[in-house]
C-alpha cells in the first residue's frame, strides 16, 4: 500500500486510459505515439522504445472484458521493466490479484473472461503478473507534483498520503454508501468540487469524449464497449485516440454524459 512519488520524472509522458484486455488497440495506440513495439520471440517478451523519450503512465484497469488481457499484461509489465512506463493499480487489477492469491472473490464483471484467458499461460507468468500487481502504486506523482496519476482520481488533500481509505478512493473513488437500481454503488462527483494546482489524470468512469473540468481529466473513453482508447500526452495536452476494433462488452452502468458546461 504506497504511492509512488517520482518530482524528478518531467516528461513527457503518455497517459493511457483504461485498457481493459482491448491488446490491439493498445499496440495500435503506443505506435500512433511513435512508440516502437517489437516482440523477442526467443526472450517471449516485447522490446518497447521512443525517438523522444516519451514514457507512458497507465491509470489502471488493464484487465477483464476484453479479448487479450494477459498479453495487455505482458506488454505493460514489460515496458515497466524497461523502464519505459509507469503504472497504478485500478480496482479490476486488484480484483484479479486478490483471486490470483485464493481470496474468495466474486468472478464475474468480466474477471471471469481474464480467468480463462490466463489458463493457457504457465506458472511462471502468472507468478510474474502476481508480482508485478502486487508492487502497483495506488496513485503517481510527477513533473516536482504538477501531475498525479490515480486511477479514480483523488482529491487535492489526499495527494501523497498512504493509508487504505486513501488506496481504496485511488481503485474505486468516493462513493455514498448507497445502490442505485442496478446494485450498484452511487458514485460521487470528486472532480466537481477540484480546485487543485496538480493536473489529475484519472480513468474508471467511462465518458464518450476525454473530459477536462477543474484542472483534472477523465480519459477512459470506454475501449472495451466499443469506444476509444486514449491518451494525454504530457505536458503537451494533446489528446490521442483510436477507435475500439469491435464491442466486447456491455456496459451495465452507463457513460457518464459529457457536457460542455462542465469541461
Amino acid at each position: 500500500m504506497y504511492n509512488l512519488v517520482l518530482p524528478e520524472q518531467h516528461g513527457p509522458f503518455d497517459i493511457i486510459g483504461d485498457v481493459h484486455g482491448c491488446f490491439n488497440e493498445l499496440v495500435e495506440l503506443l505506435k500512433r505515439l511513435h512508440y516502437t513495439v517489437a516482440f523477442n520471440e526467443a526472450e517471449a517478451k516485447f522490446e518497447i522504445s521512443h525517438p523522444a523519450g516519451h514514457k507512458a503512465v497507465f491509470v489502471g484497469d488493464l484487465v477483464d472484458r476484453g479479448p487479450n488481457s494477459p498479453e495487455v499484461l505482458r506488454l505493460v509489465m514489460d515496458m515497466v521493466e524497461q523502464e519505459m512506463a509507469f503504472c497504478v493499480s485500478g480496482n479490476h487489477d486488484d480484483k484479479l490479484l486478490r483471486m490470483l492469491k485464493g481470496c474468495n472473490v466474486k468472478v464475474r464483471h468480466g474477471l471471469e473472461l481474464t480467468k480463462a484467458q490466463l489458463e493457457r499461460y504457465n506458472s511462471a507468468f502468472i507468478s510474474r503478473v502476481m508480482r508485478f500487481l502486487d508492487g502497483l502504486p495506488h496513485h503517481i506523482i510527477l513533473d516536482e507534483g504538477r501531475l498525479v496519476v490515480a486511477h479514480a482520481g483523488l482529491e487535492e488533500n489526499l495527494h501523497g498520503k498512504n493509508s487504505k481509505g486513501v488506496r481504496a478512493l485511488c481503485l474505486y473513488g468516493p462513493t455514498s454508501g448507497e445502490t442505485d437500481e442496478k446494485g450498484l454503488p452511487i458514485r460521487l462527483d470528486w472532480a466537481a468540487d477540484y480546485c487543485g494546482e496538480a493536473i489529475v489524470v484519472y480513468g474508471h468512469t467511462p465518458v464518450h469524449q476525454p473530459w477536462w473540468r477543474n484542472n483534472t481529466l477523465n480519459i477512459d473513453t470506454g475501449c472495451v464497449f466499443g469506444g476509444k482508447l486514449t491518451a494525454l500526452t504530457y505536458p503537451d495536452h494533446i489528446i490521442t485516440s483510436v477507435d475500439a476494433f469491435g464491442e466486447y462488452a456491455s456496459s451495465v452502468r452507463p457513460f457518464v454524459k459529457y457536457s460542455a458546461e462542465a469541461s
